[in-house]
């Protein structure tokens, strides 16, 4: 799956990414198990596998928000009320059959609240624009690495629960490689999240993975594995850029 080299410009369109995706010299992996030597190249080993691009959806907004917990919206204060999520992203260039530690770039997250809702946009069931609760982006360290503090997500009607990433080799301005994707939960998990509040007030959800159309389209490569944490979960993301 090839990735998008793309100048910086207003969002474009699934068609228009598609034909991109046969332009570029890059391509994303993701490698479960992958372990990187802190300072140094390790080798990718039998588990890299190609990460499947997925639809940006309607509720992307480039905020800006450079931070780490991006649980509080930073215009009123307020931590939106969930289960505890971090999320490690462990970030790679592959080269020569070794994977080296890539830094300075930029990843995007972003997902729906408890309820269900996304902030700082307008849509038919809600307005949350001005709100920016559950969004931002860090810069990947020396060592390739970036983490956030978040919430478990809810559901909406039509999707099974997941969050929103786009990787950045560099920020904004210029020419840079964009990659767009989901990543998605168990599903024995989210029943067992969903039924405490402040989930468990939006009622049984309605699309498990399986049935999501989405998903279906190799959902079934981004499945996360969180594990329990003394007071919510935790799970690292590995992904690979491979330049040819």
């Amino acid at each position: 799956m090839k990735c998008n080299e793309v100048q910086a410009s207003p969002l474009i369109s699934r068609r228009q990414a598609l034909v991109l995706l046969g332009t570029t010299g890059a391509s994303w992996v993701i490698g479960e198990g992958l372990t990187t030597n802190r300072a140094t190249a390790s080798p990718l080993g039998a588990h890299c596998v190609v990460r499947p691009e997925q639809t940006e959806g309607p509720y992307f907004v480039d905020e800006r928000l450079h931070r780490s917990d991006i649980r509080t919206d930073p215009t009123t204060g307020t931590i939106t009320p969930g289960m505890p999520l971090t999320l490690t992203f462990h970030l790679s260039r592959m080269h020569a059959g070794t994977c080296h530690p890539l830094p300075n770039a930029q990843i995007d997250i972003w997902h729906c609240d408890a309820r269900g809702l996304y902030s700082d946009v307008q849509d038919p069931g809600f307005n949350t624009l001005g709100q920016k609760f559950l969004r931002g982006h860090q810069f990947t360290d020396t060592q390739g690495e970036a983490r956030f503090l978040t919430i478990y997500p809810g559901w909406y009607p039509i999707r099974t629960v997941h969050i929103h990433v786009k990787v950045r080799t560099t920020p904004a301005t210029g020419r840079h490689f964009d990659f767009t994707s989901q990543l998605y939960f168990p599903d024995e998990l989210t029943d067992l999240v969903h039924a405490a509040p402040p989930y468990s007030s939006q009622g049984r959800r309605r699309v498990r993975n399986q049935r999501d159309v989405i998903f279906r389209d190799g959902g079934d490569r981004l499945m996360m594995a969180p594990s329990a944490t003394q007071d919510g979960y935790t799970a690292i993301v590995p992904i690979g850029l491979e330049f040819s």
